[in-house]
């Protein structure tokens, strides 16, 4: 990577677009009546007790499709604004290539970034990785080695690929570069629900990268940022530590989720944006029954692809009460205006079934 990079501000994000605007797509905000009138509706929610009073806000949703992204996933910002970065970088050989470890999205990204300036791409990925994703990657030209499925695990074969060819990391969550273009898109979204105001962004969280960049992107600007996650074997890794006694971050996850692409630990870097900073407001968790059912509604109502990962953040705000009832109680009878960032549509047919075939 490079040896400096810019500093973690708005300002920054806006350089960081500028720099990837020939490469990225502006994906498109789309709204969804019947998906704002259930939210806006008191109603059990799939897989959990009912509360004895259900919580009754008023929402509105602008969903950024970033399903629609190259590659299929918000990964391609990031990816592209890093190797942007390290190919200015005196100190870079790019005939070593680059080299990065992902379960499939930030994978993606980085052999297409690679391919489009003719680098090398030497990935890390777990052998559980979705079979589709694993084959986008080779499609993209890069040379796929197989890790475990922890941090820890892909973390040492990349030390080890890194001995062998000299390759320059790019990290999937944890730089400052990434976090920068990641956080591009809440720029974007900002901008395209204009003069409707938004009250509120919800992003999912795994590594962080991308919930906090969007938090770095509405610094100063009166929205708020919530994290979501799934709760299923530790997934909820963030939003355990954000409410600790001692906020000291979880550094190590392990949990199948059917939400793949949230299966890692939040990085430091992240972390220090997101807790240490406060630039997010509160982290929340759904169940998988509760994911199931958002991704449902939204292949059904609004006829988009989107993968399990993407819809965590509406299932926080259809289904979980704690939320709910916050935006009960903050936006009032006027309610909120709600951002929620669809991350990607990185689904196979196959894995599809698998979920709803009960």
């Amino acid at each position: 990577m490079a040896t400096t990079s810019p500093p973690l501000t708005r300002p920054s994000l806006l350089d960081a677009h500028a720099l990837i605007q020939p490469y990225i797509h502006l994906t498109p905000v789309l709204t969804n009546s019947t998906l704002n009138t259930l939210a806006s509706s008191p109603s059990p929610s799939p897989s959990s007790p009912s509360a004895s009073r259900p919580a009754h806000p008023t929402i509105r949703f602008h969903f950024k499709c970033e399903n629609l992204q190259r590659i299929g996933a918000f990964k391609a910002r990031g990816a592209f604004h890093a190797l942007l970065r390290l190919k200015s970088s005196p100190t870079f050989t790019p005939s070593a290539g680059v080299v990065t470890h992902s379960s499939g999205n930030h994978a993606q990204a980085l052999a297409l970034a690679a391919r489009t300036f003719s680098i090398p791409a030497h990935i890390v990925m777990p052998s559980i990785s979705t079979p589709s994703k694993i084959a986008a990657t080779a499609g993209y030209g890069a040379r796929i080695i197989p890790s475990g499925s922890t941090s820890t695990e892909r973390e040492a074969v990349v030390t080890e690929v890194i001995k062998e060819t000299g390759a320059a990391l790019i990290p999937p969550y944890d730089h400052a570069d990434i976090i920068l273009g990641q956080g591009t898109a809440g720029l974007e979204l900002q901008a395209q629900v204009t003069p409707t105001r938004l009250d509120a962004i919800i992003a999912p969280c795994g590594g962080g990268g991308l919930l906090s960049g969007t938090a770095l992107s509405c610094e100063g600007t009166g929205i708020k940022v919530f994290g979501a996650e799934p709760e299923f074997e530790g997934a909820d890794d963030a939003r355990r530590a954000y409410y600790s006694e001692t906020g000291e971050r979880i550094a190590s996850v392990k949990t199948l989720t059917i939400a793949d692409g949230l299966r890692t630990p939040v990085g430091a870097i992240p972390w220090s944006i997101i807790y240490e900073r406060r630039l997010v407001a509160g982290m929340y968790a759904v169940t998988e029954d509760q994911i199931k059912a958002a991704m449902r509604l939204v292949y059904e109502r609004m006829k988009i692809v989107v993968e399990p990962s993407a819809v965590v953040g509406l299932a926080v705000a259809l289904y979980n009460e704690e939320f709910r009832a916050m935006v009960e109680k903050e936006g009032g009878e006027k309610g909120w205006d709600i951002g929620v960032i669809f991350t990607g549509g990185n689904v196979s047919l196959d894995a599809l079934g698998k979920l709803f075939a009960a």
